[in-house]
């Protein structure tokens, strides 16, 4: 079994934001519901070669630990969004970017999403991570999600109940069954965990620094524990391997200053995550998901 439409061999170094140089053995990029339906197609032919499958939206908070990926990377790029000035109900494909959303919001006087303003990560991964910015969580807002059930081929609804959204997390992430298709939100009130009343336009544009890295690497162990401060205070802010370091803005943000390799940043994250467990006897978790060819 051969499938002519997968692109063989594919670059894909500009689909990480660290830019750490990676290639694909087959790719698959999804523009349409006709390119959603061949999923099942190539869901089967990846069980016969006993291949995996990697999905990937813009969003890009990945880390490729890896030269070459040895199965199929399949891109997500179904983009429309729509908002309801009546019903205050916002319809997005999957692959919308919510900064960009969030900011034409705002700009017309809807600011309940203010917050994601910045946040460079698609729906989708808004969605399955259950997207969490200064105290503001997608699941907030969330209604229903149109889904490909992966083991079906069939499409169905999965509400709020039915995601069981958890801290950075839901029912998509956990078990991996599922290709998010088109997301309902209600933007006529919101519900928050804790208020905020930070100027995220400000802090983002002041107070973290831009480049090639994919935003806050590590998961905050708690409400009264950052990241960022456990690193600075095991002395690893500006500490650099060769051309990565944690930034002089944000100790949280890894950053590629040039030509990093991946096993650098995965060498200055070890080194992190040890000094801090013996500092503190805390465990750091990244929030950025890595890639390797051994497990997803």
């Amino acid at each position: 079994m051969t499938l002519d439409y997968l692109i063989a061999n594919k670059d894909i170094t500009d689909l990480s934001n660290f830019k750490t140089p990676a290639k694909s053995r087959f790719y698959f990029e999804i523009h349409n519901r006709q390119d959603v339906k061949k999923l099942s197609e190539i869901f089967l032919f990846a069980k016969l070669k006993k291949y995996k499958i990697l999905f990937i939206w813009w969003g890009t908070n990945l880390l490729f630990a890896f030269d070459i990926f040895e199965w199929i990377v399949i891109q997500n790029c179904l983009e429309w969004w729509s908002y309801d000035n009546e019903t205050k109900i916002l319809e997005s494909y999957s692959n919308e970017l919510i900064s960009d959303i969030s900011k034409s919001l705002y700009d017309n006087g809807q600011t309940l999403w203010k917050r994601f303003i910045w946040l460079p990560w698609s729906i989708w991964w808004a969605v399955v991570w259950n997207a969490w910015c200064f105290w503001l969580e997608t699941e907030n807002n969330f209604l229903e999600v149109e889904v490909l059930n992966i083991e079906t081929g069939k499409t169905m609804i999965l509400n709020k109940k039915e995601m069981a959204f958890e801290y950075r997390s839901s029912i998509i992430k956990k078990t991996g069954n599922y290709f998010v298709v088109k997301v309902k939100f209600d933007l006529s009130t919101i519900v928050e965990k804790y208020a905020s009343d930070v100027d995220n336009l400000y802090f983002r544009e002041y107070k973290q620094p831009k480049g090639n890295t994919c935003g806050s690497f590590f998961k905050n162990p708690s409400k009264d524990s950052s990241a960022w401060s456990l690193i600075e205070q095991s002395w690893l802010k500006w500490k650099e391997i060769w051309w990565t370091m944690f930034s002089n803005k944000h100790a949280n943000f890894l950053m590629n200053n040039g030509e990093a390799w991946y096993k650098d940043l995965l060498n200055l994250v070890n080194l992190a995550q040890s000094e801090v467990k013996n500092k503190f006897n805390i465990d750091l978790v990244p929030e950025i998901k890595i890639i390797t060819n051994v497990k997803l």
